[in-house]
Formats: C-alpha cells, sequence, structure tokens
C-alpha cells in the first residue's frame, strides 16, 4: 500500500481526505501542525505529500522548500488560498500540483493516483543508462541529473520531465496544453500556468541569459520550442 503525508490544520477537512484515502487503498499519515508535519516527511518515507498552506508554525511553502532540497517524491498543495500568486510560489517551491479548495475528494484521489503512478513509472526507467547532451547541456536520464558545463544544476520531478521532454523534440512548437498533457498526464482541466512556471524555473537553470534564451525559446501565440 502507498503511504500518504497529510499536513492539514482544520481537523474536519484531513477526516475527510484521509478517509477518502483510505477507501482507495492508502496508508495516511496525518499531522496538523506544520513543525510536525516538516519532522514527519523528512524522517519518514512517503510515497506522496499533501499540503495545506496556512498551518500553524511551519507553513506549507516552508515545509515544501525543506523537502524539495533532499526528497523528489510528488508534493501536492491543496489550499483555500485561489490568488495565481500562490498557486505560482507553490510552483516554483516545486510542489507538482495545486488543488484549491473547496474541491471534489474524488479529485484529490485520482490526482494522488495520477502524480504516484508517473512518478513510479519515471524511477522504474532509471535503470536504462540515458545520456542526452546539446551543447553545454547533458541530461543522464538514468540518474535524473542535468549537467550544465559539468556542473550539475538541481531540478525537481516535473522540472526534469519537462526539459526531457522539450530535448527529446528538438525544434518543435509544443503548446501549453500539449506539454500539460504529457507531463502532468491525468485527465482534468488544466491549469497551463503550472507550465509557464516550469518553463521561467528551467530558463533560470540552463539559460545564460533567460531574459533572452537560445534553448528554450517563446514562440509567441504559439508556444515553446527547444532550439538545438
Amino acid at each position: 500500500m502507498k503511504k500518504i503525508l497529510l499536513v492539514e490544520d482544520e481537523v474536519s477537512i484531513a477526516e475527510l481526505q484521509r478517509d477518502y484515502l483510505e477507501i482507495h487503498q492508502f496508508l495516511v499519515d496525518v499531522e496538523h501542525s506544520g513543525d510536525l508535519g516538516l519532522q514527519m516527511a523528512l524522517e519518514n518515507d512517503y510515497d506522496l505529500i499533501i499540503l495545506d498552506i496556512m498551518l500553524p508554525g511551519v507553513n506549507g511553502f516552508d515545509i515544501c522548500k525543506q523537502v524539495r532540497q533532499v526528497k523528489n517524491i510528488p508534493i501536492l498543495f491543496v489550499s483555500a488560498k485561489k490568488e495565481d500568486i500562490d498557486k505560482i510560489r507553490g510552483l516554483g517551491l516545486g510542489a507538482d500540483d495545486y488543488i484549491t479548495k473547496p474541491f471534489s475528494p474524488s479529485e484529490l484521489v485520482a490526482r494522488v493516483k495520477a502524480h504516484i503512478d508517473r512518478y513510479e513509472r519515471l524511477a522504474g526507467n532509471q535503470t536504462k543508462s540515458n545520456m542526452i547532451k546539446v551543447k553545454e547541456i547533458t541530461i543522464d536520464k538514468s540518474a535524473r541529473k542535468v549537467y550544465l558545463n559539468g556542473e550539475e544544476t538541481s531540478f525537481t520531478t516535473k522540472e526534469f520531465d519537462l526539459l526531457v521532454f522539450l530535448v527529446n523534440h528538438p525544434n518543435q512548437v509544443l503548446n501549453k496544453e500539449q506539454l500539460y498533457e504529457h507531463i502532468w498526464g491525468y485527465e482534468m482541466a488544466a491549469d497551463v500556468s503550472t507550465v509557464t512556471v516550469h518553463i521561467r524555473k528551467i530558463r533560470g537553470k540552463i539559460e545564460k541569459d533567460p531574459a533572452h534564451p537560445k534553448y528554450l525559446e517563446t514562440v509567441w501565440g504559439a508556444g515553446y520550442r527547444f532550439n538545438v
């Protein structure tokens, strides 16, 4: 059974989420404070973490930031904060998804399943050594590492997946919907701002001048193109 950490300070919401996840055969640990949630996340092995943002003690953003420094497992934000800036911040810190309250518990379960399945498929492919080199960029698909001029550069799970997908489709214009479908993969209403956030983060890591990119180019009104 897959194990999930749920950090949510509203007891009734936490119980609802836990019940739906347990019905679908997930093991769920629940913490109601940010401090204990962070401790549990760092000290235990989970297949996925669900975070609220507004928590007593350490907030969800800080938990995500600290966990992402040492672990690549999927992280989902579930929050009543609907502003785009909060979504952008959460995704920019390395979260894989952002669900706004109120939401359907069945949607949460579907997203949890999708992220765990995708993570496991990608992890299973790590046994196949596969190096990609584009000028100063080297991608080790088996180790899921990216090097720029020989120096390793840290990428989150989704940033890495998106970069590899773009590199595997060189000089092609791909729109946000295509990228969202291939990287996030589940059939739900797409929040394509997720793609924009991840593109910006990738540029910041591989481009000498992100404002004038030579690799990851925006084709206005059409999408993005990876130039080789």
